[in-house]
Formats: structure tokens, C-alpha cells, sequence
């Protein structure tokens, strides 16, 4: 793999990361509802889920989750569930309002919850792997590339990944004290409640 080949790829991989995705929605909610702390916790837990999948990917095991329908079908629909439960979850939040007693309780709320949900989101997330397996292949030599380039571009993939979540959690950081209004809020967490449910069924009809 050259450099000229590897700098394409990096482009690419920042552009995907621009995409709106569960993960992005997760940040964002987490972020607005228990602040900084809780937004970087599920970013970690984000990048734990895709450093594992990119992994696979580079080492040739996420072709046997594919390969194998029956595990493919239970990582698929795990997401599905957990999506539209987090869905449902900003729903609820949306129709009560009352997130003055709400941001207690979330702030109180262990950053290792933070970390499963962001997880949780990605792991059980079959796109994630589906997109190693059908895009690392399309930058790498067959005749030449090795493991290790295959990791570096899984890992590129993360790390722009991390960087877009960072720079979501340090916006919504830096105008909380506006979007903290209820009217915002409830806004908010409508809009991310449909599209956490919409990303499931877009998952659980593909």
C-alpha cells in the first residue's frame, strides 16, 4: 500500500465518519444529557465496539460472522432492539420534559453505563463489519498487501470515527447552556428518537 494509496483512503474514511449514524446520535444524546464525562465514555465505548470489528475484519474473521447467517441474524437483530429501546428511551424523555430531576439522575448515572451504551450501539451493529469486509478490500493489493495494512486502514477508519464524535461532544459542550432550554431539549430528543428508530427498522428490513 502506497501513501498516495493510504491518504486516499483517509479522505474517504473522514468523509464516511461525517455521516449521520447511531453512533453519532448516541454521542450527541449522551452528551447533551450527562455532559462531557458521559459523552467521552461512549465514545470510548464506540471505539472499543469498532476496534474490535476493525480487528476482525483485518485479521479474516468478520468474513465468517457473515458467512455464518445464523450469527450474522442475532448480531443483526440484537441492534435492531437496542436501537429502537434507545429510540423509545429519547421518546420518553421528550414527552416528560422534566429534565431538571432527568440531568440529576443522568449525571449521577456511572460513566460505565455510558461506555456499555456506546458499546452496545456499535457492536451490535452488523454495518460496521459489513463496510470492512466491502470497502478495505476495494485499497489493497491482493498480491502485495498484508495484515497489517488492512489494520492500519481499520484503524484509520476508528480513528476518524473519534475524531468526528469528539468534535460533536465539544459543540454540544460548548452551546449546552442553549440547547439545555426545554423546548430545545424536547426537540432534540424527538428528532433522535425517530432516527434511532428509523436507523432499526432501516436495520431490521435490510
Amino acid at each position: 500500500m502506497t501513501w498516495s494509496d493510504y491518504t486516499t483512503f483517509l479522505v474517504f474514511a473522514l468523509l464516511i465518519a461525517l455521516a449521520p449514524g447511531p453512533d453519532t446520535l448516541v454521542v450527541l444524546k449522551n452528551g447533551l444529557a450527562g455532559g462531557f464525562r458521559a459523552g467521552l465514555a461512549t465514545i470510548f465505548g464506540i471505539t472499543t465496539g469498532c476496534l474490535i470489528q476493525g480487528t476482525a475484519v483485518g485479521l479474516g474473521l468478520g468474513a465468517f460472522v457473515v458467512r455464518y447467517h445464523v450469527v450474522f441474524e442475532v448480531i443483526r437483530w440484537s441492534g435492531v432492539v437496542y436501537l429502537c429501546y434507545l429510540g423509545f428511551q429519547a421518546f420518553r424523555a421528550a414527552k416528560r420534559g422534566d429534565y431538571a430531576t432527568v440531568d440529576v439522575q443522568q449525571k449521577s448515572a456511572r460513566l460505565w453505563r455510558r461506555w456499555t451504551e456506546g458499546f452496545l450501539t456499535n457492536i451490535t451493529n452488523p454495518k460496521v463489519l459489513v463496510f470492512f469486509l466491502s470497502v478495505l478490500p476495494q485499497f489493497l493489493d491482493p498480491a502485495t498487501a498484508t495484515t497489517l495494512d488492512a489494520l492500519v486502514l481499520a484503524y484509520t477508519v476508528v480513528a476518524a470515527g473519534v475524531t468526528w464524535q469528539l468534535a460533536v461532544l465539544i459543540g454540544v459542550h460548548k452551546v449546552r447552556s442553549w440547547i439545555s432550554r426545554t423546548r430545545v431539549r424536547r426537540a432534540i430528543d424527538a428528532v433522535t428518537g425517530t432516527a434511532l428508530i428509523g436507523f432499526g427498522v432501516a436495520l431490521a428490513t435490510e
